[in-house]
């Protein structure tokens, strides 16, 4: 095989790959982005959550709402099975309250609470580095994490975003309401 004929095989795979995970392919824009896996840098595509009520979670180790993990992981066992995703995305933005590395946050995540739902890699949360998903979160809801566990609840067209706080419980009644509303909804 020539250079030249497995350069064009490498970039037709990579046309093919991006191929995937654009939003041509029918991808919400809102879930158009991609993160590294927490446990193994794996890249992953929200686009595979389409068609999901997906719960995002700005998630520090280290927190008072650490505690949080176990209700978040409750909310995604008891629904997931109707289309819920809860996702995690670690954060070390707001008092440095998640300084270990992605190993460590996927081995204590794992060992403390037993989650299961997905995680994605370390991610900047907070001005000026927030990060291109985060931007259009808050630019949907007018409203910027001001601390760990801050919720954005997402419906099943990546069209309607809710804003919850810290302070909201994963299993309170306004926001399993909204889950359980959006859940009816045919995607």
């Amino acid at each position: 095989m020539t250079s030249l004929t497995r350069f064009v095989q490498v970039l037709l795979a990579v046309a093919g790959l991006l191929a995937a995970t654009s939003s041509a392919a029918g991808c919400p824009p809102l879930l158009d982005h991609v993160f590294p896996k927490l446990q193994d840098g794996t890249p992953q595509s929200l686009c595979q959550y389409e068609g999901k009520v997906i719960l995002v979670v700005n998630t520090a180790s280290f927190c008072g709402f650490t505690g949080q993990y176990e209700g978040l992981e409750s909310v995604y066992d008891k629904h997931k099975a109707r289309g819920l995703v809860v996702i995690g995305f670690p954060s070390n933005d707001f008092g440095d309250q998640e300084p270990g590395s992605n190993k460590e946050i996927a081995d204590f995540c794992r060992m403390t609470y037993g989650v299961k739902f997905p995680m994605m890699a370390k991610t900047d949360i907070a001005a000026p580095k927030t990060g291109a998903f985060y931007k259009q979160l808050i630019a949907k809801t007018g409203t910027r994490p001001k601390w760990n566990f801050h919720k954005y609840l997402i419906d099943r067209s990546g069209s309607r975003v809710e804003s919850y706080s810290s302070l909201t419980a994963p299993d309170s009644r306004i926001l399993i309401d909204r889950i359980e509303q959006w859940l009816a909804e045919k995607p």
